[in-house]
């Protein structure tokens, strides 16, 4: 996926300090001198900046190779796989989790540790990171070593050895990352809001390897998940820096002898939504019909999360799960949105140290990202903005953010509140998160639920203005400008793209997209979100998403809110799908 709208890439922005600087350079004795233009490629009588001199040629076993020939010291290579936690089915769950990490380890040709020394000798930055839509294989490295940072990169995404004992090292490793992660809110919370939003299907897979899958997962598993998605049509190999020959020829060289596309036919016993439940319909539910379960029986669904699990509720059940690789049609189908509520277990309060705060997430179905609408959406997160009652850095940070001036400058219990937008292939996320002091949960939603709201308003003082407007499309474009000095970012956005759209976006078109939004254009669209009117390919239910987790304090009474109770409070507010 395109992580954010806002990572996407503007050249540089060149001032001129005055006007008779406009036509040309004053050199030292005064005489003028014309100006060098910038570089440009003419086309149909077009000028092309330079970040858009993207080209794309697909190879006869269907690999497309992308390149962007900006110039710089450094050059990008990445590799792009259309894989991740989101095509995962039962057999493969959180195998994208362990593949990331077995990444650069040995190979046919090499030891770990050679592979290591020739990472080190080639310096510059590379790594290897998956998400729900993709594994990134990305190396930054001198000009002069591309072709062997090309050749390090297919060797360990086609010649890994994957033994037996690096599978069982990498296990470790994630069991100790589980625990981590679950010790912090806000890390696990949002891997929670998936799950609720997209209850037992894809973008609601963890991107964490369930803990009670890691015994069940061994070398055959592993060569399982590579047979079905490292093939050359579920690849992208993209150039940042470097000329579309070469960038075919290396690719050609290292990538040009993969099989063609082989078409899968073992069919799943039961479909990737009704593979794995993580929780049962009786335990947590959409908004509609709502379920009665009370604050205890949401501490207990806690228990059967998948990557919050400590021990395994059902062994034998593991043991028995057959090694089935997910079917053509289970790849493909569309993300369903639920909706839903989780509850995780009250903190207890603290001693001696920090007071603990209470987590809540509000969401509703998003855009996703090809949507002509996800401009409007990316301008709505920026004018929300927020943050934490707390920021180190330059002053005035978005400090006349609504999140800032209405939440965090008027509430002095309220610890953060950030807006959040994930927007993916078919889908996407939409809301925002809140930690506050104990006892305040109930109204930390009311403020949450009312400046949702707000955004769908056309009078009062609390609609859309144009300043604001304004400012926050000139935040938003100045990101994306400021986004082009890093290489990795820009290679990024290239292979992303070409996987997402088959082509990259020119960045000139996006900001024009921008400017082109008026006030109406996002209440529109944020009506359309927070009123849970959003109409994605698979069919969401419109029902808000919550996940909360109290903290208890001292001398502080809490009242933990069920999920009824949050439905009434959001309703009030007009927000969500009416049932």
């Amino acid at each position: 996926m395109l992580r954010h709208l806002r990572s996407r890439l503007q050249p540089r922005v060149v001032v001129r300090a005055s006007d008779a600087l406009a036509q040309g350079l004053r050199t030292t004795n005064g005489a003028l001198v014309p100006r060098r233009p910038f570089a440009t490629v003419q086309v149909e009588g077009i000028p092309k900046e330079p970040t858009e001199l993207d080209q794309i040629t697909t190879l006869p076993n269907g690999l497309r190779v992308a390149s962007e020939a900006l110039p710089g010291s450094f050059s990008g290579i990445g590799v792009y796989v259309e894989a991740g936690s989101r095509f995962e089915n039962e057999s493969l769950r959180g195998v994208s989790h362990i593949m990331d990490r077995l990444a650069f380890k040995s190979t046919t040709n090499h030891t770990a540790d050679g592979m290591l020394e020739k990472i080190e000798a080639l310096g510059g930055n590379i790594q290897c990171a998956s998400s729900r839509e993709s594994m990134m294989y990305q190396a930054a490295t001198f000009n002069n070593a591309v072709p062997d940072t090309v050749a390090l990169l297919a060797e360990t995404i086609r010649d890994p050895r994957i033994t037996d004992e690096e599978v069982a090292e990498q296990i470790e490793t994630a069991r100790y990352e589980i625990a981590e992660i679950w010790s912090k809110p806000e890390l696990i919370l949002p891997e929670l809001v998936h799950s609720a939003a997209f209850k037992d299907n894809t973008l609601g897979n963890p991107l964490l390897c369930p803990k009670e899958r890691l015994e069940s997962i061994n070398r055959d598993t592993v060569k399982m998940y590579r047979d079905l998605f490292y093939r050359p049509e579920r690849l992208v190999v993209a150039f940042a820096g470097v000329e579309h020959s070469q960038a075919v020829r290396l690719t050609e060289q290292f990538f040009g002898d993969m099989k063609a596309p082989i078409q899968a036919s073992s069919p799943l016993a039961g479909s990737e939504t009704s593979s794995e439940p993580s929780f049962s319909d009786s335990e947590a539910s959409s908004s509609s019909p709502r379920s009665s379960a009370s604050s205890s029986s949401s501490s207990r669904l806690m228990n059967k999360i998948p990557f919050l699990k400590n021990i395994s509720t059902s062994a034998s059940h593991n043991a028995s799960v057959l090694p089935t690789p997910p079917s053509e049609l289970d790849i493909l189908q569309p993300s369903r949105y639920t909706g839903g509520f989780l509850s995780l277990p009250a903190q207890p309060p603290t001693v001696n140290g920090p007071v603990n705060f209470s987590h809540i997430h509000v969401a509703f179905e998003g855009l996703p990202v090809a949507s002509p609408d996800i401009y409007a959406l990316a301008t709505l997160q920026t004018l929300l903005g927020g943050g934490g009652s707390f920021s180190a850095g330059g002053p005035g940070k978005g400090m006349y953010s609504r999140l800032f001036t209405n939440v965090l400058n008027q509430h002095h219990w309220v610890e953060s509140c950030i807006a959040f937008n994930h927007p993916y292939t078919d889908s996407g996320l939409f809301g925002i998160s809140a930690s506050c002091l104990p006892g305040h949960t109930s109204a930390m939603l009311d403020v949450i639920c009312q400046e949702l709201r707000a955004l769908t308003l056309d009078t009062g003082y609390s609609r859309l203005q144009q300043p604001e407007v304004d400012r926050a499309k000139n935040q938003l474009r100045s990101s994306l400008l400021m986004n082009l000095e890093s290489r990795m970012v820009e290679l990024e956005d290239l292979g992303r793209s070409v996987q997402v759209h088959g082509k990259k976006i020119p960045v000139r078109e996006m900001c024009r997209k921008i400017d082109e939004l008026t006030v109406q254009d996002l209440r529109r669209v944020a009506s359309q979100v927070v009123h849970g009117l959003v109409q994605n390919v698979g069919g969401g239910s419109g029902a808000p998403t919550v996940v909360l987790q109290e903290a208890q304090a001292y001398g502080v009474t809490t009242h933990t809110m069920g999920w009824d109770q949050i439905q009434d409070r959001i309703d009030s507010w007009k927000l969500g799908r009416s049932s």
